[in-house]
């Protein structure tokens, strides 16, 4: 059945002088979903009726009426197998057309696009099977594991020399060897692996996005990510998942989705009963959303100390409780070193500089030379409370030891927080140290 154009969504859309940009902000969804609703593409769920209502400024009731809407449940995200795998092979093919993977890279971050994403995570069924007959390959459990080992090795040279080198590896591989897995033939038993291994590689193909600074793919990616393991299965990948998102919304200062993703990942963990290790992982990044969060009427962060403290507590002891049996085996990246690295930004963020400082310092002393991202970036926050602290000749010069390995760095995510730190040093600019440092950097990383 072709779709019936919604009329008079458009028209009272019109009527109230709104674009289908600022309608679709309005609500919370993209503008391409918006169009999808006035097209007739795409059912519009009850949980927007009360919005859309409120922006036409007319009866929810007579919003049902006038668009002959029932109780609509279509899915935001694909829901069989077979969309799924579509959905999500669709944008690995895009990376591979020239053109097309431009624009992928030159989204940019659409913070409602989160809203539908975790709408769906949280409510939407998942396929009644994982069981898939395609005309692919007949696919067994040694090609998941295989391609677990393969996102493994990828995350290594990541880690020690930076996003701009793997990425593209990562997405050639998606496309050439996992797109053909995913439309070949499995049982349910392989296809929960086999999706749950795709999941954890469309994830890196979003993180290497988010360290290289283009954010609108990384949210493209990890969006193929969240729904490749929420058909999979796999509540404890989608908690790595959401982390990670919520990674990406705190590096760009959006606050409050921070806040509803880390909720998302700590509701989805205790759901999983996940093991004390990535209980530590999810306690830490609530403590931090805790400690920006927002007050109910302006934008001044809120004190949460004592429960931002207990989450800590909580999150230490956690960890302190080591290996378990039902640690995933992404998991073990989440060490000491990490917990430090998170703790010293919550403290950070409440204003504890002396105590984030030894954070970022525990950390850095913890890594082993496989980690120069990591070192580079805790620097960078040992830098910045060194800063907050008054002491701005230690400040540039731990700032000053990130530029030659971030120079060599694909990472154009360490090269940005560098300058951040160096747009913070204006109000010294008068210090020859801080002329010198400014100089250096900008030599060394041109923008």
């Amino acid at each position: 059945m072709s779709p019936v154009p919604r009329t008079y969504l458009a028209g009272r859309r019109r009527f109230k002088g709104l674009t289908q940009e600022s309608a679709a902000e309005a609500v919370g969804v993209t503008a391409t979903t918006w169009a999808r609703w006035e097209r007739g593409q795409q059912g519009i769920r009850a949980y927007y009726w009360p919005r859309i209502a409120e922006i036409l400024g007319i009866q929810e009731s007579d919003l049902a009426r006038l668009l002959g809407l029932t109780a609509e449940a279509a899915p935001m995200r694909p829901t069989g197998i077979a969309a799924v795998v579509e959905e999500a092979t669709r944008l690995w093919r895009s990376e591979m057309e020239t053109n097309r993977r431009a624009l992928l890279a030159a989204l940019p971050f659409i913070p409602s696009a989160l809203g539908e994403w975790l709408l769906s995570h949280t409510h939407d069924t998942p396929p009644a099977t994982t069981a898939h007959q395609g005309p692919g390959p007949k696919v067994g459990l040694s090609d998941a594991t295989r391609m677990r080992e393969a996102c493994e090795a990828f995350k290594k040279l990541d880690s020690q020399f930076g996003a701009g080198l793997v990425r593209p590896a990562v997405v050639e591989y998606l496309h050439s060897t996992v797109t053909p897995l995913l439309k070949g033939t499995y049982s349910a038993d392989v296809g929960r692996e086999l999706l749950s291994a795709a999941a954890e590689t469309a994830r890196l193909a979003g993180w290497t996005a988010f360290d290289l600074e283009q954010h609108g793919s990384a949210q493209q990616h990890y969006g193929q990510a969240l729904s490749l393991a929420k058909a999979s299965g796999d509540a404890l990948t989608s908690v790595w998942v959401l982390r990670t998102m919520s990674l990406q919304a705190f590096h760009l200062g959006e606050r409050r989705w921070a806040g509803r993703l880390t909720n998302a990942a700590l509701d989805t963990a205790r759901r999983a009963e996940a093991s004390p290790r990535v209980m530590a992982m999810v306690l830490v990044q609530h403590a931090r959303a805790l400690a920006l969060a927002d007050e109910p009427d302006g934008d001044a962060p809120a004190r949460h100390d004592r429960q931002v403290e207990r989450l800590l507590n909580e999150a230490g002891q956690a960890l302190a409780k080591g290996p378990h049996d039902r640690d995933p085996a992404w998991a073990a990246f989440y060490d000491s070193a990490q917990h430090a690295f998170g703790e010293g930004r919550v403290w950070s963020s409440l204003g504890h500089h002396r105590r984030a400082l030894a954070s970022a310092d525990s950390a850095v002393s913890s890594l082993d030379g496989l980690f120069v991202r990591a070192v580079q970036l805790g620097r960078v926050d040992a830098a910045n409370a060194h800063l907050a602290m008054g002491d701005l000749d230690q400040a540039v010069a731990t700032a000053r030891a990130t530029v030659p390995a971030a120079k060599t760095l694909a990472s154009s995510r360490t090269a940005q927080l560098i300058r951040r730190f160096a747009n913070r040093l204006e109000p010294y600019g008068t210090s020859p140290h801080v002329r010198e440092f400014r100089d250096h950097l900008k030599a060394a990383l041109p923008v």
